[in-house]
Formats: C-alpha cells, sequence, structure tokens
C-alpha cells in the first residue's frame, strides 16, 4: 500500500505534511486489501519514518 501512495503527497508551505487519505479506498480495493485497519496502520507507520526522513534533511 505504501509504494502505490508513492504519488499521494501533500505539500503546504512548510513543504510535505503527509499522503492524501481520499485515494485509500480505491487503492485497498483495487489491491485486494482484507484487514483495512492494519493496512491503514502500517502505511501511517511507514509515513511517519518517511516524514521524519524527509524533515531531518530539512533541519
Amino acid at each position: 500500500m505504501f509504494r502505490a501512495m508513492a504519488t499521494q503527497w501533500r505539500t503546504g508551505v512548510g513543504g510535505i505534511t503527509g499522503l492524501d487519505y481520499n485515494v485509500l479506498p480505491w487503492l485497498m480495493k483495487i489491491e485486494g486489501v482484507d484487514d483495512e485497519a492494519a493496512a491503514l496502520n502500517d502505511v501511517r507507520v511507514m509515513e511517519r519514518a518517511a516524514l521524519d526522513l524527509i524533515h531531518s534533511k530539512g533541519a
């Protein structure tokens, strides 16, 4: 799921702010995800790690 979301980053004045979750239901459907809650949790964990890395490089 996280790789499928690679083009769904939201940006603002301060840079990347997070993933656009509006596309997640559609991606979960086409990927055949059975446990949506677990998939969402996994995406959030990876998103947080990615944001930490992205913002640490800008500091």
